[in-house]
């Protein structure tokens, strides 16, 4: 067995040297390891101790993405624009200011013919029946209220796709990291399975054996370079990176602990979702429309105070100036086609209002239970790898590796043994990115992105 393959295959195991070269070799070179997850740094695992639906390296891309991205800066546009509605909700209408002259004669157009001509000027308001500012401005600030969770819920979304992009580039990038060291042992064990059948010491079958699993390496990591280039472009749209590329350091972080119970999630998400919060807002607002939508049939009052001047008459007497005081009301007769629409409006966008509400808590229920279980047994699988699958399947590799050298296993036994050592690497690379995916989904509905991006207190809502 070459000296290569020897180290190739035993830097697979992670093993020292000691543990696995020949005793009649010279000390090898530094092995190539290959089908090792990377071990997560202190930090990072600190990090995930804490329950953070992030981690530490990922926080400046979550800060990045609330300033840049467009679909955020447009919800925050839009929430300063609902809170400017709120004031002039309940402001009143703007007064009026008349002049001009009463009761001039014709044809004579004579300012001091008539006692009752006058020179007049005017200042009138509406007056609102007594509640209806009230109602309207706080019809516009549950409004902006629903705007402002919408805001929130944008965040929720856009750094949710942020995150679940990442764990795909981390994903792709790991595994490409990972095929490329196989295809390195595989290359080594090829030639190999090529020198012992040049000397009549192999067969032919193993050199085609050997070059097929060459050949499947190079077809997954033409793949994984495909998913690689399309998660690290679906990272840069929500990142606003127009093309700048990300490189290859994209790193799935270890894996936590198991979620938390599903009643306290559910609870949480009942809660915190921004996007409940927003239609229990809406659900309040409509409820206010409709006591607005009745007080609209109550008149409002227009106050009017004029002075008059008048000139004096033609034998230069002088005339008193006068003074008026008036107030109008509107009168709403027509109820039947003005007011009661306007209520059964407001009554229908209650109804709506509400169905949404349980239509959403009913989706948000059966996708947390989905995720939940999802996210408990990657986490259980997780451990299984770590603490059974991995260390048996190379220690099976191990044990092959050693009768291979003394001729008492064939090359196909030691090829199917370093090619199940790496499709469980591949395998639990993927188990832990659809572990973090299904955690983040969990925070998503529990509205725990946005808390966290944008700094709220995981306590809000329980009012609710």
């Amino acid at each position: 067995m070459s000296k290569s393959l020897i180290i190739a295959v035993g830097g697979l195991l992670g093993l020292p040297p000691s543990a696995w070269a020949d005793p009649g070799l010279p000390p090898a070179a530094p092995p190539v390891v290959i089908a090792q997850a990377a071990p997560a740094p202190a930090s990072a695992a600190a990090a995930a101790a804490t329950d953070r639906p992030w981690l530490a390296p990922l926080d400046p891309l979550v800060a990045e993405t609330l300033q840049r991205n467009p679909e955020i800066q447009a919800a925050r546009r839009e929430r300063e624009a609902a809170a400017h509605r709120v004031a002039p909700a309940g402001a009143f209408d703007d007064p009026t200011l008349e002049a001009g002259f009463i009761n001039v004669p014709l044809p004579s157009l004579s300012l001091s013919r008539e006692d009752m001509t006058m020179k007049m000027i005017g200042l009138g308001q509406r007056l609102p029946f007594w509640g209806k500012r009230g109602l309207r401005q706080e019809v516009a600030a549950r409004d902006a209220e629903a705007v402002d969770h919408g805001y929130e819920e944008t965040v929720n979304r856009v750094v949710r796709e942020l995150l679940v992009s990442w764990y795909d580039l981390a994903l792709a990038t790991q595994s490409e990291q990972l095929i490329e060291r196989n295809r390195a042992v595989l290359v080594k064990l090829v030639r190999s399975a090529e020198g012992r059948y040049g000397v009549g010491q192999g067969a032919q079958a193993d050199v085609l054996r050997a070059q097929t699993q060459l050949s499947r390496m190079l077809d997954e990591l033409l793949r994984m370079q495909r998913d690689r280039s399309m998660a690290e472009g679906e990272v840069g749209r929500v990142l606003v990176l127009r093309g700048a590329p990300l490189g290859r350091s994209a790193q799935l972080p270890p894996p936590a602990a198991a979620p938390p119970p599903l009643a306290g999630l559910r609870e949480r998400a009942f809660a915190q979702r921004p996007q409940l919060r927003a239609l229990h807002s809406l659900l309040a607002k409509n409820e206010r429309a409709i006591e607005l939508a009745r007080r609209d049939g109550l008149p409002d009052f227009d106050v009017k105070v004029a002075y008059g001047a008048r000139n004096p008459d033609p034998l230069g007497m002088k005339r008193d100036d006068m003074i008026t005081l008036t107030v109008a009301m509107n009168l709403p007769i027509w109820r039947e086609t003005k007011v009661d629409p306007r209520i059964a409006e407001a009554r229908a966008l209650r109804e709506q209002a509400q169905a949404m509400l349980e239509a959403q808590q009913d989706e948000i229920r059966m996708r947390l239970h989905h995720q939940h279980a999802t996210a408990t047994q990657l986490a259980r699988s997780l451990a299984l790898y770590d603490r059974e699958i991995l260390p048996q399947a190379r220690l099976t590799l191990e044990s092959t590796l050693s009768a291979y050298q003394v001729g008492r296993v064939e090359f196909m036994t030691l090829l199917d043994s370093q090619m199940a050592v790496f499709n469980y690497e591949l395998a639990r690379l993927t188990a832990l990115a659809g572990y973090h995916k299904a955690q983040t989904e969990i925070d998503f509905l529990t509205g725990r992105l946005a808390a966290d991006a944008l700094g709220l207190d995981h306590d809000r809502g329980k009012e609710l």
